[in-house]
């Protein structure tokens, strides 16, 4: 369901500009499944699963970035507007579909 956007289109792929930071990819994700819940008339609150899988990034020693992710992460959830945290499972990957993607993330989503 964690689809990326580029965060700057004129870095050109394989520019790390081009998809950003561990945080900034997250944010990204993040961003589209609000949207693709939203269009299903669900919100982030209704999420109770999320499996993560981040890329060792190069600029981090090839470890990945989950304090990055965490700063993305603490953006749609355990906040004021949305307290929920739903269960979640964080993995270090090889690779994801392009070289500088660092995250992809799984949702599931429950309405009582």
């Amino acid at each position: 369901m964690g689809l990326h956007r580029c965060h700057d289109t004129s870095a050109g792929v394989g520019n790390p500009a081009y998809y950003g930071d561990t945080r900034t990819q997250t944010i990204s994700v993040l961003n589209r499944i609000k949207e693709n819940l939203e269009d299903k008339g669900l919100e982030m609150g209704d999420i109770i699963k999320l499996t993560v899988f981040l890329v060792g990034d190069p600029a981090n020693d090839d470890v990945m970035d989950f304090a990055g992710f965490m700063e993305g992460y603490t953006e749609f959830f355990g906040t004021a507007e949305q307290p929920n945290l739903p269960a979640r499972s964080a993995f270090q990957i090889a690779r994801l579909g392009q070289p500088l993607m660092f995250v992809e993330i799984e949702a599931i989503a429950a309405r009582e």
